[in-house]
């Protein structure tokens, strides 16, 4: 028998590492409901069997201390291989502090690195060791801020369809800025063919986001219309879908924590696509759980933001429809970890000759960064 199937499965977690970095934006970005010009990352090291596993969450540092404070004693020491186990007890550990919002996306980042530690361990890429559905995750290219011009929205958007990723998604509902005429430029730039998506972020009412859906989908063809109004309010979701134009899809999920989030979006009848972001729903353990729900109702999930933390895990949906190419992360992730993914032919694929998630941290680049 192998050595590997005799001695590292019985490997224990030595230790956490935590570091927070804080990369700033390219240029001021905004969309329908929040203003920003920079990103902070929380990455979590997980140590154990002479290997090192990696996991992050786009946060605050606080995320960060709540893995010092809460998470680290219960993670360390426990067997690499039991990550269902542990991560049940960070739950429990989180519940007085609470777990939904920042104890989820602590969660989340120790998780992702459980992950890609027992993978590594096993010598094996992290798709596989998951159950791989599938070999890649198409993709759509998603940008397009609302303090861009139409002319920045339509350079961006007409870059990725041109680069082969045949969806692309862009933010509206900032009052003062024209989104007729930036969605207008996104139309002409990529064309009849490509798909075109829009992110609200929860900016309009209800009947503000109905009289948008009309007009999105005759004059433009859009497609895709993501958090018309507030996700925490799946009645006013409900409202917008049921008299939205046909061919028009509504879709919610991003800040979706724990289960029951979750839930609610799909039995509200309000959405046709669910989304989850592996960063805030507790990591790979708890999105898995989110594609079971989404599967036993007959609906679609689709990957929020992250795509170097989510694509391993999203081969592992079997109603995975697509991920996230979100302009911010992906710099970021290209940034501070050799092996991110590359799209080509408007999907993504992890590279199965490198073990775990095949990221890892470059340091020096990193340290320039730190919160």
């Amino acid at each position: 028998m192998s050595t590997r199937a005799t001695l590292r499965p019985d490997a224990a977690v030595d230790r956490l590492a935590v570091a927070a970095y804080t990369i700033p934006a390219d240029r001021p970005e905004s969309d329908g409901t929040a203003e920003w010009t920079s990103t902070t990352v929380v990455v979590v090291e997980a140590f154990g069997g002479g290997r090192c596993g990696t996991g992050y969450t786009y946060g605050p540092a606080a995320a960060g201390a709540v893995v010092e404070e809460l998470l680290a004693d219960v993670v360390t020491g426990s067997d690499v291989m039991d990550v269902r186990a542990v991560w049940l007890a960070m739950a429990k550990a989180l519940r007085n502090a609470g777990r939904p919002g920042l104890g989820s996306m602590a969660m989340a980042a120790v998780d992702l690195a459980l992950w890609d530690l027992k993978a590594r361990l096993l010598e094996r890429p992290l798709a596989t060791v998951l159950g791989a559905a599938r070999r890649a995750v198409p993709v759509y290219g998603s940008g397009g801020f609302t303090s861009y011009s139409p002319d920045e929205v339509a350079d961006q958007l007409g870059a990725w369809v041109a680069d082969g990723i045949p969806r692309v998604k862009m933010k509206i509902g900032r009052s003062g800025f024209d989104d007729v005429r930036r969605v207008a430029a996104a139309r002409e730039a990529v064309g009849d063919a490509a798909e075109l998506m829009v992110d609200a972020n929860g900016a309009y009412d209800r009947a503000e986001a109905l009289g948008w859906a009309d007009r999105l989908a005759h004059e433009w063809a859009v497609t895709w219309f993501e958090e018309p109004v507030p996700s925490d309010d799946p009645d006013g979701l409900r409202a917008v879908h049921d008299r939205c134009p046909p061919g028009m899809e509504i879709a919610a999920g991003e800040y979706g924590y724990v289960l029951s989030d979750f839930r609610t979006l799909v039995e509200s009848g309000g959405i046709d696509c669910l989304q989850a972001d592996v960063t805030r729903c507790g990591g790979i353990t708890g999105l898995l759980q989110v594609g079971g729900l989404a599967l036993g109702h007959g609906m679609d999930i689709s990957g929020h933001c992250a795509p170097a933390a989510s694509m391993h895990a999203f081969c592992a949906l079997e109603g995975a429809r697509h991920l996230e190419w979100f302009h911010d992360h992906v710099r970021i992730e290209a940034m501070l970890f050799e092996g991110s993914p590359v799209p080509a032919g408007g999907a993504i694929a992890p590279d199965l000759s490198r073990p775990g998630n095949g990221l890892e941290l470059r340091r020096a680049d990193a340290e320039r960064f730190a919160a």
